[in-house]
């Protein structure tokens, strides 16, 4: 069960390195990368189940650096129960949707979101925090849920609600976290039970944690000496990487 193979150790540390540098310094956003680069080096359902148990680490270490006071108090208050209900609804709905076409959707919204910022920022101001609204938090919360259990794209989403709101980097940063440790948490469970079958998968997890704390606190380490336009650049630039995966993924397997 334990590799030989020094390719494993350089793309499985490398990528759990960038996964973990980016929940620190972003509160997410990298861990898109984790199963196409791991599929590099293993199967991509034993990188599915190195990343689910591996995410959860980063949120472990990401708390220990952002206190939970840190949060946005209202947008978790809203956002996590809806997005319990887009959950549920994912759940029920699985069966019936294709999640190629869950992700065309978000993969187009969120990239033109993003591209628009690149757009504005060049002669625009500074990002402003726009007033809190609850029906908006409730819906990005459930499209959230849902579109996490349904298509494992749910990122983008929260990602471009959290930038539309402009919360400062730290409160950005804390928000996400802490809503990202209840939903990594709740979709845990299921693929431990597939990392059961496939105890390989669980032992690679150990020998690739270590990357884990550095590269959060690494992250963390960022996060404070940066200033709030450059983050906020790295943190649009990635959501345009995300949702551009989504797209050239989703609309490759529907032309095949």
């Amino acid at each position: 069960m334990i590799p030989t193979d020094p390719l494993f150790y350089i793309v499985g540390l490398t990528t759990i390195f960038v996964i973990a540098f980016g929940k620190g310094a972003f509160g997410g956003g990298l861990a898109v990368l984790g199963i196409p680069l791991l599929s590099l080096v293993m199967s991509p359902i034993d990188a599915a189940i190195i990343v689910a148990p591996i995410t959860v680490f980063t949120d472990i270490f990401a708390l220990g650096s952002y206190r939970l006071d840190g949060a946005s108090k209202p947008d978790v208050k809203w956002f996590i129960p809806a997005m319990l209900v887009g959950l549920s609804l994912g759940y029920f709905f699985f069966v019936l949707i294709d999640p190629k076409y869950v992700n065309v959707g978000i993969g187009l919204v969120t990239f033109v979101f993003a591209a628009d910022w690149f757009l504005r920022t060049r002669k625009g101001p500074e990002n402003v925090e726009r007033p809190f609204s609850r029906p908006f938090a409730a819906f990005c919360g459930g499209l959230f849920g849902f579109t996490s259990f349904v298509a494992h794209s749910g990122g983008p989403v929260l990602t471009a609600y959290l930038l539309h709101r402009g919360l400062n980097k730290t409160l950005y940063v804390g928000t996400a976290i802490v809503i990202f440790v209840v939903v990594n948490l709740l979709k845990l469970f299921p693929y431990l039970l597939l990392g059961w079958a496939r105890p390989s998968a669980l032992v690679h997890t150990l020998l690739l944690a270590p990357a884990v704390p550095v590269g959060v606190w690494l992250g963390a380490y960022f996060h404070k000496k940066v200033n709030q336009r450059t983050l906020f650049f790295w943190c649009y630039a990635i959501l345009l990487l995300a949702s551009a995966k989504l797209l050239f993924d989703a609309l490759r397997t529907l032309l095949a």
